[in-house]
């Protein structure tokens, strides 16, 4: 199939197809002549793969190591699952990371009239050169 065409099936943009060929994810054959790319049912099974995976914000290096533990009938699951377990900790610290900003926030929303006069405490905070 055509570049087009694996892009709407995996619902990954042609840039990103061409882009994830370029960086040797995927292999599709190339045809000499016209340069074009052709991919096949399993080059199209890896985009769909590291469409869900980068969903799952796992970095491209990641989903390297996961089609290659997905490719190899020996691996064992736990190498699946330390892998998964690195992500929700991951995802953990930044949802700490977000609700400590969040509150930041609307310590400076309350703190600050919205009315008419020119004082925002929220324009004094993020002008401050030191850290909140």
């Amino acid at each position: 199939m055509n570049i087009g065409k694996a892009s709407k099936l995996s619902g990954l943009t042609v840039k990103t197809v061409r882009y994830y060929s370029d960086i040797g994810i995927i292999n599709p054959k190339i045809n000499t002549s016209t340069g074009y790319r052709s991919f096949s049912e399993p080059d199209l099974a890896k985009l769909q793969f590291i469409s869900k995976a980068r969903k799952f914000d796992f970095s491209l290096d990641d989903c390297r190591e996961l089609i290659s533990l997905y490719e190899n009938t020996e691996r064992s699951s736990k190498e699946v699952k330390a892998l998964t377990l690195l992500k929700i900790a991951e995802i953990d610290t930044k949802l700490s990371e977000l609700n400590m900003l969040r509150e930041q926030l609307s310590t400076l929303a309350s703190a600050c009239k919205g009315d008419d006069r020119p004082d925002c405490p929220i324009l004094e905070a993020l002008s401050d050169k030191t850290d909140m």
